[in-house]
């Protein structure tokens, strides 16, 4: 069985509204285990080619070429 959630999505909706408001960018949203919200502003970070540094993004396109080509 599922525990409840302990944030909403219009928590943290509500939250980035605010910092945009401020006029400030987001860099990335982080929820804790306990529920907090924290909007860390700034730039989105990019990798070393102006993609996204997720190493997953190099993965998962990598299997999808794979099974294209199948």
């Amino acid at each position: 069985m599922r525990r409840p959630s302990i944030f909403k999505k219009t928590d943290v909706t509500r939250a980035t509204r605010a910092v945009l408001a401020a006029g400030l960018e987001i860099a990335r949203v982080e929820v804790g285990k306990d529920g907090s919200i924290v909007v860390v502003p700034g730039k989105p970070s990019e990798g070393s080619h102006g993609e996204a540094s997720n190493p997953w993004d190099e993965v998962l396109t990598y299997a999808a070429d794979e099974k294209r080509t199948a």
